[in-house]
C-alpha cells in the first residue's frame, strides 16, 4: 500500500488500476512528451478518506494568501504586449487572449494574468503546449495547489487532477436525463476553510461536437438583484458544504455526512475590490440564522438569478489543447454532456486555493466602480446606500 500524497496517515485502499480503458492518443502524446510514467497505470489514485474527522484536518490551519492580480500593473502592458489579440467574448464575462504561451510567462504577466482574470472572471487560450507539470507550476504561482483525496491525479505530479469523464463513468454513469457530476451549476471546493481561487484546466482531447462549458459572473448576477435585496443579503453567511459525503467516526452509523463550512453570502475579490454573489446550487446549504424554509425560498432566487440570465454568462467551444483559466471566487460554471460520452474527453486541471472568503460593505460593485451604473436614480442611491 502506497502512502496518500494527501496526509501520510490515510493509505492507499488500492493499487493504481490497469484499466482497459485506452487513453485517447492526444492525451496519450501529451503526457508521454512530459514524461508521465504511466507503467503502473492511470491515472494514480489517492486514498479515499472514509471519515469527516480525517478529512476536516486536512489543510485546516489558515494560511497567508498574496494575491497575484493585487500586485499587478492595472494597465496589464506585459501581458497585453506579448499577446496578437485579446477579444472580449461578452460584456460581462469572458476574455481570449492569442499569441502566447502559458508556459512562457514572466512573473509580471502572471500577475497580470491574474487581474484579468479577477476582472473578467474567466480567461480563454488555445493552441497551448503545456504540460502537466509546468500546468501546476503555475498554479503553484497563484496560490497553494490543493490535492483532493477522492479524485484521480496525473502520476508523480499529485495536485494535477485528471478530466476524464469515460474513467468517471466507470463509477458513476452518466445519462441524457441524469448527466450529472459537473454537468450542473457549481463553484469549485467551496466547503474548504480557504476555497479556491484561479481553476487551470486544460483540455487536450475534446468531442466534435457538444461538451461546451458555460460560467456565469458573480460580479452581474449581485448587481442583478434590487439594491434594497442586496442589503438584505450583505454581511449574511451560508453553510457551504462538500461534494463527497463521509461517515462521522463517532457515529459511522448515523450515514454519510458532508464537510460543512460557514462563509459569507457575498464576498469581495481583493484584486479588484468588487462585492460578488457567492453562492451555488451543488454546494450552498443554508442560510446561517434562517429557518429552513426562509433560506430556500433566498437561496432558490439567488440561484435563480445566477443560472437564468443569460447575458451574464459565456459558452465556450472547446478545441484540443485549449487552456480555460477562471476564479471560482466569482463565478459559476457548468459542463455539458450534450456529447453524450460518444467521444472521449480527457484533460489536467489545477486548482489554487485562495484567501478565506470576506465581505466589506463599503466594497463598490463592478459596475460602480467602472463608472457602467445606469440611468437610475433609485439604483444609483440603492448601490450607494448598500
Amino acid at each position: 500500500m502506497a502512502p496518500s500524497a494527501i496526509d501520510p496517515a490515510i493509505t492507499d485502499v488500492a493499487e493504481p488500476r490497469k484499466d482497459a480503458l485506452s487513453l485517447p492518443e492526444p492525451a496519450l502524446k501529451r503526457l508521454t512528451k512530459a514524461g508521465i510514467d504511466l507503467s503502473h497505470g492511470y491515472p494514480y489514485r489517492p486514498a479515499r478518506p472514509l471519515y469527516l474527522q480525517d478529512i476536516y484536518k486536512i489543510r485546516n490551519a489558515e494560511r497567508l494568501h498574496n494575491d497575484a492580480g493585487a500586485r499587478a500593473d492595472k494597465s496589464k502592458k506585459h501581458l497585453f504586449a506579448a499577446a496578437t489579440k485579446v477579444t472580449d467574448l461578452t460584456t460581462h464575462i469572458g476574455t481570449e487572449i492569442e499569441g502566447i504561451q502559458l508556459k512562457d510567462l514572466t512573473p509580471e504577466q502572471r500577475d497580470e494574468l491574474a487581474l484579468l482574470i479577477a476582472e473578467r472572471s474567466v480567461v480563454f487560450l488555445r493552441n497551448q503546449d503545456l504540460s502537466p507539470q509546468q500546468q501546476k507550476e503555475l498554479g503553484e504561482y497563484y496560490g497553494e495547489v490543493e490535492v483532493h483525496p477522492q479524485v484521480p491525479q496525473v502520476p508523480g505530479v499529485p495536485g494535477v487532477t485528471v478530466i476524464w469523464p469515460d474513467l468517471q463513468a466507470q463509477e458513476s454513469p452518466a445519462s441524457f436525463r441524469r448527466p450529472g457530476g459537473a454537468s450542473r451549476w457549481h463553484s469549485d471546493l467551496v466547503h474548504e476553510r480557504q476555497p479556491a481561487g484561479i481553476t487551470h484546466l486544460h483540455n487536450d482531447t475534446v468531442p466534435p461536437v457538444g461538451g461546451d462549458t458555460l460560467w456565469a459572473s458573480g460580479y452581474a448576477a449581485y448587481e442583478k438583484l434590487s439594491p434594497e435585496f442586496r442589503n438584505i443579503i450583505n454581511g449574511k453567511k451560508a453553510v457551504y458544504r462538500s461534494a463527497h459525503p463521509y461517515l462521522d467516526r463517532e457515529n459511522p452509523t448515523a450515514g454519510p455526512k458532508y464537510v460543512e463550512r460557514i462563509h459569507p453570502l457575498v464576498r469581495v475579490h481583493p484584486a479588484t475590490g468588487w462585492k460578488a454573489l457567492w453562492v451555488n446550487r451543488a454546494m450552498t446549504d443554508r442560510i446561517v440564522g434562517l429557518d429552513r424554509a426562509e433560506s430556500d425560498l433566498i437561496l432558490g432566487y439567488l440561484y435563480d438569478v445566477y443560472e437564468k440570465n443569460v447575458d451574464i454568462q459565456v459558452r465556450w467551444k472547446w478545441t484540443p489543447g485549449t487552456s480555460v483559466l477562471w476564479d471560482n471566487r466569482i463565478t459559476i460554471h457548468n459542463a455539458s454532456w450534450d456529447y453524450g460520452g460518444k467521444h472521449p474527453r480527457h484533460g489536467t486541471r489545477v486548482t489554487s486555493l485562495a484567501e478565506t472568503p470576506y465581505f466589506d460593505p463599503a466594497a463598490p460593485t463592478r459596475r460602480q466602480a467602472l463608472g457602467l451604473l445606469d440611468e437610475d436614480k433609485k439604483e444609483v442611491l440603492g448601490v450607494i446606500d448598500g
